[in-house]
């Protein structure tokens, strides 16, 4: 069976730490850019965090999106997950589902806890 050293893990999971700009939570699970942005969302945060890569249990390797606080809702709806975008290049960088869906109503806050991304070792 083939290997990958934590370099080339690194390597993609480095391009959400250094591109990504923003959070949203959307309706249902986004597959492009707009959807995530336009169509589906229910509310953004710009300026977010994601940790550098590091080792994930039980193996593999992660970032973590740090907790999102104050973020404005924009829509009326549940939201069910969440997507991460790079909004100076129009790309979907990465999507998940919400730890519980929310209901929310626009002009209101909402919060998310932190979220690890992971990409797994080979089985």
């Amino acid at each position: 069976m083939a290997t990958l050293n934590d370099r080339v893990f690194d390597s993609g999971l480095t391009v959400l730490e250094t591109e990504a700009n923003r959070v949203d939570i959307c309706s249902s699970e986004p597959t492009t850019y707009a959807a995530a942005t336009s169509t589906l969302t229910l509310g953004n945060k710009t300026s977010i965090s994601i940790s550098a890569p590091a080792d994930a249990s039980p193996n593999g390797r992660k970032v973590t999106l740090a907790a999102i606080t104050n973020a404005s809702v924009t829509g009326t709806g549940t939201a069910t997950h969440y997507a991460i975008t790079d909004t100076s290049s129009n790309r979907l960088l990465a999507t998940g589902d919400l730890s519980a869906s929310q209901v929310v109503t626009s002009g209101n806050e909402f919060n998310l806890t932190s979220s690890d991304i992971r990409i797994p070792d080979p089985a």
